[in-house]
């Protein structure tokens, strides 16, 4: 997992006929539209602007590393083109695979390759209905559905899978979308997920996965915890042992594209988001929704280059990080993230202080300290040292008499021009 662990950032792609509605991906569900009624977006989509390589340089320049695109949504409509149904972007009067040349572009800019494909299918005839289902509150419809078989839903998931993972090359990442085990629900039985882990495992030996095949207590089940949508108070842990994870977040309230949606948050709620993830040892992936047409959004671009202009002076602070550790203690106001091969450590300062800075922890561990945005040096004395207090301007009476293990910090009066400012310590 270290090219997972190291990249921090990545980008979630929702895209798919719920983009023609744009009101919510699962505008299916919400709405409760029948497959004859849902059948006008599939008859019209044609993304005729769509070009993955500005998504991908989108994705660059923003400094993620890797993506995620959604290859079949809970709808059932696939952006590749599957031997096992219609319905897919093939068929519509676009006519063409969406997956390849993202795949393509996406790697010819650096970025690894993840897909996302849903357990969900409200389309197939075999699926059983569920909770979740569009018509689950339709008593007529459950009846005429009365005679599904869940084992060949199964069966046309694990063809699918292998679709996927055969056709476009070494895929790094999966993302199962999802078990709701209980009443009226489904699980591993229904997915029949050891065989399609099985399966998947042979197929692509070096792929992570999620942990959402209904198989957190078998070994090997999953690779990382997916958290959604909410921000862990801490290292997420299972059975009290750190583990790996990536909360996956959107710019507003919907995954895919949503045109009147406005709960958008800024370039500055986003930035500091992305830290507080890797403060916490675990990975972002910030989903974007692109339109019908094919393109990001005005307010996604927005986003996406605010984010783009602080990591290019501060992608060191977040890329190869991780959570400080427990002996660097986070000033106020303030977030760490830590690089445990370069032994750097990085004070991202959310609310920029009246000149001075107090460290803790880092007494007589600290070589040299600078701004990272301009490489601009930092001032720093151990508090420990009486005479270090006068040189920065404190009175000797200020020093706490447990100040010893702490570096007093000689900020400049004036924020610097980022959303949120770093201070990159050198370590001894």
């Amino acid at each position: 997992m270290k090219w997972w662990t190291e990249a921090r950032f990545g980008m979630f792609i929702h895209w798919g006929l719920y983009a023609l509605p744009a009101r919510h991906e699962w505008v299916k569900n919400r709405e409760h539209i029948t497959d004859a009624d849902y059948r006008m977006y599939f008859d019209q989509f044609n993304p005729d602007l769509y070009n993955p390589k500005e998504w991908a340089r989108a994705a660059r320049a923003a400094g993620m590393k890797y993506f995620v695109i959604t290859t079949k949504h809970h709808d059932g409509f696939c952006l590749f083109d599957s031997k096992f149904t219609d319905y897919k972007a093939t068929a519509t009067p676009y006519g063409r695979d969406l997956i390849a040349p993202l795949v393509k572009a996406m790697r010819e800019e650096g970025l690894k390759v993840g897909f996302y494909y849903s357990l969900i299918d409200w389309h197939h005839p075999e699926y059983v209905v569920d909770r979740n289902h569009p018509q689950a509150g339709d008593a007529a419809y459950r009846e005429t559905a009365k005679g599904r078989d869940m084992k060949k839903y199964a069966a046309y998931m694990r063809d699918q899978v292998r679709e996927i993972l055969t056709n476009y090359g070494s895929i790094d990442c999966l993302f199962f979308d999802f078990s709701f085990p209980g009443p009226d629900g489904k699980g591993r039985a229904d997915w029949e997920s050891e065989k399609l882990l099985a399966m998947i495992r042979e197929l692509q030996p070096d792929i992570l996965i999620n942990d959402r095949l209904d198989l957190l207590d078998v070994p090997g089940g999953w690779d990382f915890r997916t958290p959604e949508q909410f921000m862990p108070k801490e290292w997420v842990t299972m059975n009290g042992r750190k583990v790996p994870w990536e909360t996956c977040q959107t710019f507003s309230g919907s995954w895919g594209y949503h045109r009147d949606e406005g709960t958008w948050k800024s370039v500055r709620q986003l930035v500091a988001m992305l830290i507080e993830v890797v403060s916490k040892g675990g990975n972002l992936l910030l989903n974007v929704g692109p339109t019908a047409r094919g393109v990001f959004d005005d307010r996604s671009m927005e986003r996406l280059e605010g984010i783009g202009r602080w990591m290019k002076f501060h992608d060191r602070a977040i890329t190869g990080c991780t959570q400080a550790p427990a002996e660097f203690l986070k000033p106020d106001n303030a977030l760490l993230t830590y690089n445990p091969s370069t032994k750097r450590l990085y004070v991202h300062v959310l609310e920029w202080p009246l000149g001075t800075m107090t460290l803790e922890g880092l007494g007589g561990k600290v070589r040299y300290a600078q701004l990272l945005n301009d490489a601009s040096e930092i001032a720093f004395k151990d508090a420990s040292n009486p005479r270090d207090l006068g040189y920065l301007g404190f009175l000797p009476g200020d020093r706490k008499d447990d100040d010893g293990g702490a570096v007093l910090l000689r900020l400049p009066v004036v924020k610097p021009n980022a959303e949120v400012p770093v201070i990159e310590i050198v370590l001894k």
